[in-house]
């Protein structure tokens, strides 16, 4: 995991610019930049960047996916152990001090000789495969971000899935991706080898919504 300096930040609109994220959804107590491990552990669903405690945006139906992918994900490792996973509200430290709350985690065994899980409240480690469901307030420029982190710390997959498309980007780098509809299937590639699932059949478990009361996906 690599470490970067903090930027200095004048005034709220370096803040905001910086994060890339609603103004809503950061928190001012404790104070931007004095945020620390524990504020983030002592408020649940917040990652903590660079000092600020961000909250993580996540409504129900993105929940409901997240559930969904987990179940399909442990039916795999029920007959292929190789790693185990982690729900949204698992956080994990991307680099100091900084922590990141994946939708749902991958985690390979190969990192836990002997397959003994650290102690601890937050896990020292990038997982393999983070999944990211956006949510209405998620911005490209805070997903992007996210990703480098990702890649950074040895991701070997990232997912991206929007509820309101219905379609899910498979990043292999950063900046490399492909874009997956409802009708295509995922794959876990080398990390998962065998693993298949049809994005029509994920939807459908998760249970459909009434296209009706959708909202709009990335604000920018």
């Amino acid at each position: 995991m690599s470490d970067i300096p903090r930027p200095v930040l004048v005034n709220i609109a370096d803040l905001l610019e910086h994060l890339a994220v609603p103004p809503e959804r950061i928190r001012l107590v404790p104070a931007p930049g004095q945020a620390t491990e524990d504020d983030a552990l002592r408020h649940r669903l917040c990652e903590l960047i660079d000092g600020v405690l961000v909250e993580k945006p996540m409504g129900y139906y993105e929940s409901r996916m997240a559930v969904a992918l987990i179940y399909f994900l442990e039916r795999y490792l029920d007959v292929n152990p190789c790693g185990f996973l982690l729900d949204g509200s698992g956080l994990i430290r991307v680099s100091q001090e900084q922590l990141r709350l994946p939708d749902v985690s991958y985690i390979s065994w190969e990192h836990f000789p002997g397959r003994k899980l650290p102690k601890g409240s937050v896990l020292a480690l990038v997982p393999d495969l983070p999944v990211e469901i956006l949510s209405t307030s998620n911005t490209k420029l805070e997903m992007a971000r996210k990703r480098n982190e990702y890649f950074a710390g040895g991701a070997k997959l990232v997912w991206e899935v929007d509820p309101e498309t219905r379609t899910v980007e498979v990043f292999t780098a950063a900046d490399v991706w492909t874009t997956l509809d409802e009708n295509a299937t995922l794959d876990g590639g080398t990390l998962l080898p065998g693993f298949t699932l049809a994005i029509r059949d994920w939807f459908a478990r998760a249970g459909e919504r009434d296209v009706t009361v959708l909202t709009a996906g990335l604000r920018r």
